[in-house]
């Protein structure tokens, strides 16, 4: 499932956000440069220059111009503040969720991207590649380059930017509450080879020691396994609506049935219990850093 393995295509799918994405499109969403106008169009009609209405907002001039240009994804607390400062007409409110992020998230992941950003939280199981919201920047273009179709720099370079950028979530406002759960064996696959994997061990044990994360490895050796049936991410919303996520090579399928969402819920809490707690997974992450 974002959010990190394989959403930006099929990769990305596998990371939630993770891999390759061999059918990504790259660029800025429509709709956040869409969103980014209105914005500076209230802005220019209130009469504020950027820096006064960064200054009344509480953001900096230079995330303001991010926004406005639509080059970032507006979190919720910009869409309360910039409200009453634009005029109140509830034009912003109404926009905001149909926000979605740059073109570089495949297609079908965009509207889980879009939840991402609301979540109270946010649990990844990955069994295929890192999970796109652990990956380091140089592990997500091995990631990328390695899933055909082959991809020019310039497609790699989105894709990745755009996995990226889901990083901003770890330190949204309030937090976000992530569980991750991966396959001992992602780490000890080597993936772009020695430098690249002491550089991903160093990132998942940084990771894990930040308050509102909680990492568990699976280990090789575990016989009664609630993954067989592939990776998942599950979602709560402000709401406390339930929401779960699966993804295959090409396409990946939003989960909102209670039914569903119940048994996607029991999975995951059936890995937890299978995976190694959370200061034993840090100590084995320990063990292969020392091993590469």
């Amino acid at each position: 499932m974002g959010y990190g393995n394989t959403e930006d295509g099929a990769a990305e799918a596998a990371a939630g956000g993770t891999g390759a994405g061999a059918g990504a499109e790259p660029g800025v969403s429509d709709s956040m440069r869409t969103f980014g106008a209105v914005v500076q169009a209230l802005r220019e009609h209130a009469g504020l220059t950027r820096e006064e209405f960064a200054d009344k907002v509480g953001y900096s001039k230079h995330t303001v111009a991010s926004i406005e240009q639509g080059r970032r994804m507006p979190d919720r607390d910009f869409v309360e503040r910039a409200e009453p400062v634009l005029g109140g007409t509830g034009a912003l409110r109404k926009a905001a969720p149909h926000l979605s992020r740059q073109a570089g998230l495949a297609s079908w992941f965009r509207q889980w991207a879009r939840l991402e950003t609301q979540a109270v939280t946010l649990w990844t199981y990955e069994c295929r590649v890192i999970p796109g919201l652990l990956q380091t920047e140089r592990y997500a273009q091995a990631v990328t380059v390695s899933v055909p179709p082959v991809k020019d720099e310039e497609q790699v370079a989105k894709q990745v930017a755009a996995r990226l950028e889901r990083h901003q979530l770890f330190e949204r406002r309030p937090p976000i509450a992530f569980s991750f759960i991966i396959e001992q064996a992602l780490i000890e696959r080597g993936t772009g080879g020695p430098d690249v994997m002491r550089e991903m061990l160093d990132g998942l044990m940084e990771r894990s020691s930040q308050f509102n994360v909680e990492l568990q490895i699976m280990p090789r050796y575990q016989p009664d396994h609630a993954g067989f049936d592939g990776p998942l991410m599950l979602l709560e919303s402000q709401e406390h609506k339930w929401f779960g996520y699966a993804e295959g090579q090409r396409g990946g399928m939003l989960i909102s049935d209670p039914k569903e969402v119940s048994i996607t819920l029991q999975r995951y809490a059936k890995l937890r219990s299978q995976a190694l707690n959370s200061e034993d997974s840090r100590s084995l992450l320990k063990q292969l850093r020392g091993a590469v």
